[in-house]
């Protein structure tokens, strides 16, 4: 609450002005658009207008809304009736003028600031920037809140004008994209002298990194709407007095519904101060326990991990162990993907200086726990276990020793490694040259399972086909058999081709197999998930393959430098080396239309040890014809980047490479392949120009956790 006596003693609607912005529709792409900030913003005029009795002359109202301003909700108040005629579009040009100009010529005594719409934090220093409805690619108009906010503290406003000066902001507060193609600029609007007494309170619907949850079927953030209930029917004097146990009480409510499973994000705001310039939110909440907080490790749990971890690269399972510590405890894990280090002592650094879930158990402690049981199942394969069942022993008895020494609660068990069923094909060329290839087939799942071979003898290429499926019969018999006694199936989910290099682009996913009655068959890549690999181009590049995939396992598959996109401007003779000069990328996007130079880009991964990698079949290696593309009624059609084909789209509507799951890739290249069926020659021409290509995808895909040392089959 406001100390006694500090409010204005003339504070009152007539006293009081506002800036009210609602942003719904971006002219920078249509996959900005959001519905409810524009009524969220309608909604905090009404309160104003209405039970707060500001007059609405004194209300900036300023509305981009995806549908016509005719269809909001003007009638539902006189007050908001008057501004039906006043507001203007949220452009950049108009909040300046409001917020620099307009505002600032009023004699009041408070300062409202509502904005809902999307909301960035720059890099740099951390600003919160709000994108005007004007953003565009080359421009993203913004207000810069945190610079607009030290402008209103100097004297560019008069010394006796706004003592009181509020912000509540519904919009997310992620990073900015990435990508140089979304500029914005650098918004700072200056100021004067700071003028001492001037008092500043805010409240934001998310904490930095967070995204603020909006109900687009209702049209309503869930901050506004916590907000507006707590406000309710009070004048804005009571408002204002009361805000900082409305932000507590909002907190504690959102809390509340975090426990309850109804919501993805811990409820924190970020709030400075209360009007007293004092912390409020650490405080009790009024008939509330305080906030949680992890219990801290002490020094021998300390001296514990320091000799568990020294000498330990990240595992493959590090960032799962890490997320799986604040699930286990009750916490949201953070946004953004990616392990907060780079060693296991850096990442236990950063669990234990974090809040923790309700029973006091350092985050620390589930996270060495998840460690000691993927360690000992290290005969998982492909299943991100360590198979070092003496340090497993090891993690288990510190974190027996820690839970009796902390007196800490019960700890339930981490889940199992996901179980996967694959089928690998490795074909080899005929020492002699004959023609054909020496064939092998295995089945992995826990262990690996020899289920054929071609003895010796060269084989073609339709003949290991027709084996394939006969063995792929086989095991779906067995696999039947075993659901049938209750025994987990474990169907077949992937192929793994492993080829020599000239085999690479040959086109495996579009081996027909039998599908369905009547002799139908259905392209193998769109049954199963397929991939190819390259063992005998691995023995030089080994230690460079293997860095790779566990950092990027240990990243948890998205990561800003995991995803390098080659286009052929970016091809040059020492790209092989340049590929493999780090940890990062572990994959590469090979966005090469001329057929020579996918060749080259696939020839660098191999030589700088990438695991991973996705090219269009066309031609793209040396001596392997590929099959013309499809044409449109313009000519042939132009397939779309491969990025934009596997990634999801950031807030501006690009595809975002740190989104981009590497891990997932398999099942989204096959998703794609399936996305192309239904876009053939009777689809529209756009979906078919989406498609262009999509169903011609190789997916390189090589594990070194999931090898295995076979006599050479000649």
């Amino acid at each position: 609450m406001i100390p006694a006596g500090f409010l204005p003693p003339a504070l009152g609607p007539r006293r009081t002005f506002a800036l009210v912005a609602g942003v719904e529709s971006y002219a920078v792409s249509h996959r900005w658009n959001l519905r409810g900030p524009a009524r969220d913003a309608l909604r905090f005029a009404r309160w104003l207008t209405g039970p707060g009795e500001v007059p609405p002359g004194h209300v900036k109202l300023l509305l981009s809304p995806l549908d016509d301003p005719d269809t909001l909700g003007w009638s539902a108040s006189p007050g908001l009736e008057a501004l039906r005629t006043t507001h203007r579009p949220a452009t950049e040009e108009n909040v300046k003028a409001v917020l620099l100009d307009e505002l600032p010529a009023c004699d009041g005594d408070l300062l409202w600031i509502f904005w809902a719409g999307h909301g960035y934090i720059e890099p740099r220093g951390g600003e919160l920037m709000l994108p005007c409805a004007d953003a565009s690619p080359g421009q993203i108009r913004h207000l810069n809140l945190d610079s607009a906010l030290r402008w209103w503290r100097t004297d560019l406003v008069k010394h006796r004008r706004f003592p009181l000066q509020a912000a509540l902001v519904d919009a997310c507060r992620v990073d900015a994209p990435r990508d140089t193609r979304w500029n914005f600029g650098a918004n700072d609007y200056g100021g004067g002298a700071t003028v001492p007494g001037r008092r500043q309170f805010r409240l934001y619907a998310s904490r930095e990194g967070e995204a603020a949850q909006n109900d687009a079927e209702r049209g309503a953030g869930l901050f506004t709407e916590a907000l507006l209930g707590e406000l309710g029917e009070r004048t804005v004097r009571d408002g204002v007095a009361g805000l900082a146990d409305t932000a507590r009480s909002i907190h504690h409510t959102f809390r509340e519904r975090r426990e309850r499973g109804e919501g993805w994000q811990l409820p924190q705001f970020v709030v400075d101060r209360d009007w007293d310039a004092c912390s409020f939110l650490d405080e009790d909440l009024p008939g509330a326990p305080p906030p949680p907080r992890a219990a801290r490790l002490d020094q021998t749990a300390w001296d514990g991990l320091g000799e568990l971890f020294e000498g330990r690269d990240l595992p493959r399972c590090s960032y799962e162990a890490y997320v799986w510590a604040f699930r286990a405890t009750g916490c949201a894990p953070p946004v953004h993907g990616g392990l907060p280090g780079e060693s296991l002592l850096e990442v236990a650094l950063d669990l234990d200086e974090r809040h923790g879930g309700p029973g006091g158990m350092p985050l620390v402690v589930p996270f060495v726990r998840f460690l000691g049981e993927r360690a000992a199942a290290g005969g998982a394969g492909g299943a991100g276990g360590t198979g070092d069942e003496r340090w497993a022993a090891r993690l288990r008895d510190w974190v027996q020793g820690t839970r009796e020494r902390l007196a800490l609660p019960a700890l339930r068990p981490p889940p199992p490694p996901a179980r996967r069923t694959a089928l690998h094909v490795r074909l080899e060329s005929p020492p002699g040259g004959e023609d054909g290839f020496l064939a092998r087939m295995w089945l992995r799942r826990d262990t690996a399972e020899h289920i054929w071979e071609s003895e010796g003898e060269p084989i073609r290429l339709d003949a290991v086909r027709d084996e394939l499926v006969r063995q792929l019969g086989s095991v779906g018999r067995a696999l039947l058999g075993r659901a049938e006694a209750g025994q987990p199936s474990d169907a077949v989910e992937r192929i793994e081709f492993h080829v020599p290099y000239e085999l690479l682009d040959l086109d495996f996913d579009q081996w027909p197999v039998p599908r369905g009655p009547g002799g139908r068959t259905r392209a193998l890549g769109l049954v199963y998930q397929v991939v190819v690999r390259c063992p005998q181009e691995r023995e030089d590049t080994g230690s460079e393959w293997r860095t790779k995939w566990r950092w990027l396992w240990a990243q948890g598959g998205r990561h800003a430098d995991a995803v390098r996109v080659v286009a052929d401007a970016d091809v040059y003779d020492g790209l092989g080396v340049e590929l493999g000069a780090g940890p990062a990328p572990a994959c590469v996007l090979a966005h090469t239309p001329a057929g020579a130079r996918t060749g080259a880009v696939v020839e660098a991964v191999l030589e700088g040890g990438v695991p991973v990698a996705v090219w269009r079949r066309a031609g793209g290696l040396p001596g392997v014809p590929g099959p013309p593309g499809p044409t449109g009624p313009a000519g042939p059609l132009t397939p779309p980047d491969l990025l934009a084909l596997l990634a999801p789209a950031d807030a501006g509507g690009r595809p975002d490479p740190g989104a981009l799951d590497v891990r997932a890739l398999p099942e989204r290249v096959r998703e794609v392949r399936r996305a192309a069926v239904g876009a053939g020659a009777g689809a529209p021409y756009a979906s078919r120009q989406q498609a262009a290509g999509a169903d011609r995808l190789v997916l390189l895909w090589d594990d070194p956790d999931d090898t295995l040392a076979l006599r050479p089959l000649a």
